[in-house]
């Protein structure tokens, strides 16, 4: 950086002011840790996808496969067998994009060492069969977004208000996996009304 320019009078308390200032922010963006930021508040919204019980019902059965695979050289740690036999269960759930709605999720995957790496492309808006591990990486995928908000200070000096900037985050749900389940409730019967 720059070294200070000499002034005098109020120019220069001006100038320290502003320092304190960007010292201030500076701080306050190096707290802003991982753990720190996971802990933000996630943005509420709702589902994109409405569909009814029986839409879902009648809609075709869509399976996923991965369009590209390549091979590991690792060997698979058969301590964690238990793991990948739970994580590879074909599950039924709603993948939805809420960046770009209605694009198609594109996504790499190696859940355990030794499994391939596999390229997935995942329709959106409509229930599919897939792997529980591919529906649990499209549910982690959210962001966190920084705002600066501008908070108004209580001094005031000869030229106005002094106003300061303070680092708020917020986290942001990016592409998601609503479950869908087969099964009707005990109330309604299975007959239709």
């Amino acid at each position: 950086m720059s070294e200070k320019p000499k002034l005098k009078g109020a120019a220069e308390k001006e100038l320290d002011k502003a320092q304190e200032q960007f010292d201030a922010f500076d701080s306050q963006v190096k707290q802003m840790t991982l753990d720190r930021m996971n802990e933000a508040p996630q943005e509420k919204k709702e589902p994109l996808t409405k569909l009814s019980q029986e839409e879902i019902d009648n809609s075709k059965e869509i399976y996923l496969k991965p369009t590209r695979s390549i091979a590991s050289r690792e060997k698979f740690n058969e301590d964690y067998r238990e793991d990948y036999n739970f994580a590879k269960e074909y599950v039924r759930f709603i993948p939805e994009n809420r960046e770009i709605i209605g694009e198609t999720i594109e996504l790499w995957t190696k859940p355990f060492a030794g499994m391939p790496a596999e390229y997935w492309k995942i329709p959106c808006g409509k229930p599919v069969w897939g792997p529980r591990y591919v529906a649990e990486q499209i549910a982690k995928c959210k962001y966190h977004r920084l705002i600066m908000q501008e908070n108004v200070a209580i001094e005031k000096n000869g030229f106005g208000q002094i106003y300061g900037a303070l680092a708020v985050d917020t986290t942001v749900q990016r592409l998601d996996a609503l479950p869908v389940s087969p099964k009707k409730s005990v109330f309604m019967g299975s007959g239709k009304f």
